[in-house]
């Protein structure tokens, strides 16, 4: 098994498990702070997704593909040079960011978000910029050597001390308001990165072929050129980054500005916010998993293949992820669609939310496939066309936001709406670019049985779930009709030729049983 496979299947695994983790988090938190402490905390989230992505300057991207090439060239000077300029780096921007989020505060929280509560968990999320700069480069570091095993083992510790926490914390704050509870969750979060912090630490010392600490501001002193190689990929790395976080960072205060456009008040669209991102999105973005996984795996892999001008093996790993992307995220999309309302009340005791994700699940399939594009977009050195993609979407989206949710008739499904179209675009404008790059064969007759598949599975599983099963508990009822599904699923990607025998067979443990 290549290391590509090897390692995308020891990333899909461990974000299946973190995903579930961080879906079981979720739960706990909608269960304990209820729908205003949700916005609440998805308010100020935003914020801290645009802090750690000017902290991280694009670096993890830059490191895995800079360590990769290093590495089939066995220069380990060159490796420790890209580590200690990339730490450098990152530990030198935390210690100026942090204490501008915490004085920056009170003003975001009033004048922005136009709900002063929001303070209590924009300052929770001071902590964690320091940890999460040095942990990125410790991913990227990993990563870069195609050993994804590090990476995958930390997210899940994190996720598990946030659930272990969360429910303590939010019960313990939730009597002085659901402001210091919504920071009791944010807390929780940042002890979960400093015990994945820990463990990557630990993980990178008995790893290590060199001291790290030896010479170290030597090597800063001397790595201007390393510094400089870095920042051509980094650079338009973060602009793509930096254009989504700033986008999520204005997306909650333009919803809130365009709702009370509509006449609704500040506590009213705080809630609404919260169903929004914090009840529907999060089940919508768990099955992109698979994609990130694939991401992940496809910089180091296809920035090595491009070292070497392989350019069938770079239209090989892109088939092999846009296949799997394609016919996850299918079966993802019509689970989601045909048992929204069933699933929200598993998940939160409520159907709030649940015309969120009829909605937006038909056009997730685009996003799922923006992760594995962007990823090779980066490998092939066109970070650059990819923040200019990235732009073009999230001014589309704001704007579409403002002009639909600020009329009464759209309200916050205005939000909803604009942050479809603009996934959408930046999907197609990614593929577009890539297409420009390398040649892409594109088997329009698969693509069309699956869609076939999806059909007659999503209808299959509607009718099971009004006919079958009816006196049973919900919980019987969903996790049958799921596993229907997905059994009726798989069967027809084998009928039609979508999946082959061999293929499994490349499964370490699943292919013994097709040898």
């Amino acid at each position: 098994m290549s290391k590509f496979l090897k390692g995308t299947f020891i990333l899909l695994i461990a974000g299946l498990i973190t995903r579930v983790l961080g879906f079981i988090y979720r739960i706990v938190l909608a269960r304990s702070i209820g729908e205003e402490g949700v916005g609440l905390y998805m308010m100020a989230y935003p914020t801290f997704i645009l802090v750690v992505t000017i902290t991280q300057l694009g670096l993890p991207v830059a490191i895995s593909k800079n360590i990769a090439e290093a590495e089939a060239r066995g220069n380990y000077a060159e490796i420790k040079k890209i580590l200690v300029v990339s730490l450098a780096t990152t530990i030198g921007l935390s210690f100026i960011i942090t204490p501008a989020l915490i004085f920056l505060a009170p003003i975001l929280s009033t004048t922005l978000f136009t709900d002063h509560r929001t303070f209590f968990p924009l300052i929770a999320i001071a902590p964690a910029v320091p940890i999460i700069a040095i942990s990125a480069v410790l991913r990227g570091y990993f990563q870069g050597r195609q050993n994804m095993r590090p990476s995958a083992i930390s997210q899940i510790l994190e996720q598990f001390v946030r659930i272990t926490l969360i429910a303590t914390a939010t019960k313990t704050f939730l009597p002085y308001g659901v402001e210091y509870a919504a920071a009791a969750a944010m807390a929780a979060s940042v002890l979960g990165e400093l015990l994945s912090l820990v463990y990557l630490l630990t993980t990178f010392k008995l790893k290590k072929r060199f001291r790290l600490r030896k010479d170290f501001f030597q090597f800063v002193h001397k790595g201007k050129r390393t510094f400089k190689e870095l920042m051509e990929i980094a650079l338009p790395t973060m602009g793509s980054r930096m254009i989504g976080s700033v986008s999520w960072f204005f997306e909650p205060i333009v919803v809130a500005h365009s709702l009370a456009l509509a006449g609704i008040v500040a506590g009213s669209a705080t809630k609404q916010y919260g169903l929004l991102t914090g009840y529907a999105m999060p089940l919508l973005m768990l099955p992109s998993f698979v994609t990130f996984s694939l991401a992940t795996s496809l910089v180091p892999a296809i920035s090595e293949a491009n070292s070497k001008n392989n350019h069938k093996l770079i239209e090989y790993r892109l088939q092999q992820a846009l296949r799997l992307t394609f016919l996850t995220g299918g079966l993802a999309v019509i689970i989601l669609y045909v048992l929204a309302d069933p699933l929200m009340e598993l998940m939160y005791g409520s159907t709030k939310g649940s015309y969120f994700i009829r909605l937006m699940a038909p056009c997730f399939l685009f996003y799922y496939y923006q992760g594995p594009l962007q990823a090779v977009l980066q490998a092939l050195n066109l970070a650059r066309a990819a923040m200019i993609n990235s732009l073009i979407g999230a001014v589309v989206k704001t704007a579409l936001i403002f002009l639909l949710a600020s009329q009464a008739s759209f309200g916050i499904t205005g939000a909803a709406l604009g942050i479809i179209v603009g996934f959408v675009i930046v999907t197609i404008l990614h593929f577009a670019t890539v297409l420009k790059k390398i040649a892409f064969s594109f088997y329009i007759r698969d693509y069309l049985k699956g869609f076939l598949i999806m059909g007659i599975s999503g209808w299959a599983g509607y009718w099971f779930f009004e006919n079958i099963l009816l006196k049973e508990p919900l919980t019987i009822r969903v996790l049958t009709v799921v596993t229907a599904m997905s059994i009726s699923y798989l069967v027809m990607l084998f009928l039609f030729g979508l999946i082959k025998k061999d293929e499994i067979k490349r499964i370490p443990w699943l292919g013994k049983f097709f040898a």
